[in-house]
């Protein structure tokens, strides 16, 4: 008899985590699924969704862990943000404190790659943060809302080059655009306020949200993710297109999403890195 799967999801806020758990059931029956939640982030009602969790405070690696050995899971996956103030607000364990001072860098990155290889010695694979997930992932051209004119495809284009070099640099993923200028640059504020900022700046006429990958980058956390909450902020900074990275980037909750853009008008398109 074949062993059973069992992944332990460590879960941050937002429907990321639902959205996983029920594609995970739909998917592969027989999976079980073991959460860590944390507090202040989680939602409580997502843990209807498993056969197992336990609470934590963001910085508790060494307890986290532990609880995933003792529910037997040999594969985790990060689904979720944690909101930036909380990682600043982590008090961490020793485990914790062992990691964070063999890194040369702290930034998302580095710490996430560390909890990776914690994991690792523990025997726990981190999982590619699209498991299960794949057709969430829109291959490049039209996605959803009005069909994007050449001038903005231009402006896509151009936006996704930028993006594509402050990701590089660590900056942010994300950019909004108007006329071949970049408006805003998301940096620790996150996408929401960057996207506020930009259609401020452009006074909501021709702005273009733009949001890519990092070059190389890790897929086991930190996915570019869409949703309807990104859609109801572009609608109220007056951003009427929206352009993310092809196959690259997670539409949660689509029929949403999709419902929203054809509403308001808001455009969705997907490219690749040959501009398509």
């Amino acid at each position: 008899m074949a062993e059973q799967r069992i992944i332990g999801i460590i879960a941050g806020n937002g429907v990321y985590p639902e959205t996983f758990a029920r594609a995970a059931r739909a998917k592969s029956p027989e999976v079980k699924l073991v959460a860590a939640a944390f507090q202040g982030e989680t939602k409580p009602e997502f843990l209807e969704l498993v056969d197992a969790a336990d609470w934590f405070r963001v910085g508790q690696l060494g307890k986290l862990i532990k609880f995933f050995k003792s529910q037997k899971a040999k594969e985790a996956i990060m689904v979720g943000q944690i909101a930036p103030k909380n990682l600043f607000d982590l008090r961490p364990d020793l485990r914790t404190l062992m990691l964070l001072a063999r890194l040369k860098e702290r930034n998302a990155e580095s710490l996430f790659g560390g909890i990776a290889d914690e994991l690792e010695k523990d025997g726990i694979r981190l999982l590619p943060a699209t498991t299960f997930l794949e057709d969430l992932l829109p291959p490049a051209g039209h996605v959803c809302g009005p069909v994007m004119k050449k001038r903005q495809l231009e402006d896509a284009a151009f936006g996704f080059r930028m993006a594509k070099e402050t990701s590089r640099l660590d900056i942010g993923q994300t950019v909004v655009v108007r006329h071949g200028t970049v408006l805003a640059v998301e940096a620790f504020e996150g996408t929401n306020a960057c996207i506020k900022r930009g259609g401020e700046l452009g006074h909501g006429k021709d702005v273009m949200l733009v949001k890519v990958s990092k070059p190389n980058q890790d897929f086991r956390f930190d996915v570019p993710v869409v949703g309807p909450l990104t859609i109801q902020t572009c609608v109220e900074a007056g951003v009427k297109a929206i352009t993310v990275e092809a196959n690259k980037t997670l539409v949660l909750e689509r029929d949403t999403v999709f419902k929203l853009c054809l509403e308001h008008g808001v455009s969705v398109h997907a490219m690749d890195e040959g501009g398509r």
